[in-house]
């Protein structure tokens, strides 16, 4: 089993640095063999889309060089995805939506024939059978059927941009009104929903091996 944990905040001592970290100290009671693959974006030097990037669309032996060495950190990364069982993606709400590191990211791994590619029918993804885990942290609060919800554009975009390349079974972890009072408490409840999601999973993946193992 293998845990890709994705950081992206700009601040050392963040929340969702801290509960990314819960996350993968309860990952690791649940698979004591699993391996873990850190990738803090905010020390990962993340190209932005080029002219080079236009080499996605060639064979890989017409890369020229300077493309070579312009795609190596998009094939990097894309390995670190294509090998993780299971992901886990720290992501602050700034200004309503996403740091600007992990969008850097979801631009160099959302690529045409590496995890989605098109078909007779269109646009089709190809990662599969991964759980995703969306740990955030907002200074307010967004909850469905409210006004606030049409300030949130974190949420809806990583849930439709995920899913565009396959990564469908999506679980967001919101730890709200962390600019008001009462951010103790809730964030508590936060780490408890961490631990139960993280315990519910290794009790999947324990019942799955067992299916497999009589099939």
């Amino acid at each position: 089993m293998k845990l890709l944990q994705i950081d992206s905040s700009a601040r050392s001592s963040s929340i969702t640095r801290k509960l990314t970290a819960k996350f993968v100290e309860e990952w690791k009671k649940n698979h004591p063999a699993g391996e873990v693959i850190q990738r803090d974006l905010s020390t990962t030097l993340l190209p932005h889309i080029t002219d080079d990037w236009s080499g996605t669309h060639l064979d890989p032996s017409q890369l020229t060089p300077a493309q070579r060495s312009y795609l190596s950190t998009s094939d990097q990364l894309i390995e670190e995805l294509q090998a993780a069982d299971t992901i886990v993606i720290g992501a602050p709400m700034y200004n309503f939506a996403i740091p600007s590191p992990l969008k850097a990211w979801i631009d160099q791994v959302v690529r045409m024939g590496k995890t989605f590619g098109y078909g007779p029918s269109g646009a089709r993804a190809l990662l599969s059978d991964k759980k995703v885990f969306v740990i955030t942290s907002r200074g307010g609060a967004y909850p469905k059927g409210t006004p606030g919800e049409k300030l949130d554009f974190q949420e809806p975009y990583l849930r439709h941009i995920l899913g565009f390349i396959g990564l469908t079974d999506v679980t967001f972890i919101h730890a709200e009104n962390q600019a008001r009072e009462g951010a103790g408490p809730s964030l508590a409840a936060v780490a408890e929903e961490i631990a139960r999601l993280s315990a519910e999973q290794g009790q999947q993946v324990a019942h799955r091996d067992k299916e497999r193992k009589h099939i």
